[in-house]
């Protein structure tokens, strides 16, 4: 399983009966988590120093207990960048923390190209992972549908000092936004993309990965160039195998170009038992050529 310990400000100091304590900068939070199904005790003491508290609702969804007024907002750094973090709907804090991890390999594979890779990175959130691919010197087309989500990856940038770097955002469905690019001729040497389990584009276009994403993939096939560099698929929504991802890649993707794939589950060091909570899978196909 991959981890990373690079992400400075987060810990998930504690992981127990549903939920996971977490720190994000000043903050301590506590977030339902599906995959915790132990009951352990909870033995940081910082279960009852809480700042906020997201609540499911029986109905679905949920709410946010706030314990402490929280004037600004929190940050966390990845080597070089710096990310603002927030409670937000739907449990988010604006970073999800296992994709550090994900992050190195990005990295890794950008600067070991011995030209400028063109990335496009879709359903990019608040530009994590498009901050580390243009500093790592990369050229990236970041895609999200909410407009919001884009403008908080524009002000990333901002705090880690990098608005100059060779990022264009967009504010686009992902599936639109693609199929434009085949028209168009457009073509990248890598993609990125962690799709939700459920989502909404700028005009209501409705996703639903179960439905969508066998043939979102073979959109993917018609974008890359035919010297493409790497396909990193993240997959968490659902709760899917990691066997599904490698086996999604090998249909779509594997029947156009020859290569090869590593499948592996991501995680978080739980800090007050040293175990590692799973948090998705990832698959990084490579083009062999």
């Amino acid at each position: 399983m991959k981890t990373s310990d690079k992400l400075q400000g987060y810990e998930l100091l504690d992981a127990s009966c549903g939920e996971r304590l977490e720190r994000w900068g000043n903050l301590y939070v506590v977030r339902p988590d599906p995959q915790v199904i132990w009951k352990t005790p909870k033995v940081s003491p910082f279960w009852g120093k809480l700042s906020a508290k997201y609540n499911r609702s029986k109905t679905g969804g949920g709410s946010w207990e706030f314990f402490k007024t929280l004037d600004v907002k929190q940050v966390v750094e990845y080597e070089n960048l710096k990310f603002w973090v927030k409670p937000m709907n739907f449990k988010h804090m604006g970073i999800f923390p296992e994709q550090a991890a994900n992050w190195e390999i990005i990295k890794k594979l950008i600067e070991s190209e011995k030209c400028t890779l063109k990335v496009l990175n879709l359903f990019g959130y608040t530009g994590c992972a498009s901050l580390v691919a243009a500093s790592s010197g990369a050229e990236v087309c970041h895609v999200d549908a909410a407009k919001g989500m884009v403008s908080w990856g524009r002000e990333n940038a901002e705090l880690s000092g990098m608005s100059d770097l060779p990022i264009r955002w967009i504010v686009d469905d992902c599936v639109k936004f693609v199929k434009r690019e085949i028209r168009r001729g457009n073509k990248y040497d890598a993609v990125i993309l962690d799709p939700p389990s459920y989502g909404k584009g700028p005009n209501g276009e409705i996703w639903r990965l179960e439905d969508n994403i066998y043939d979102f993939l073979k959109l993917i096939t018609e974008i890359l160039s035919d010297n493409f560099s790497f396909v990193m698929f993240n997959l968490y929504a659902g709760g899917l195998a990691a066997g599904v991802a490698d086996y999604l890649m090998r249909l779509t993707i594997g029947t156009k170009f020859n290569i090869s794939l590593n499948t592996d589950e991501i995680g978080i060091v739980v800090q007050s038992s040293g175990q590692v909570l799973p948090c998705g899978v990832v698959c990084i196909a490579r083009n062999n050529m």
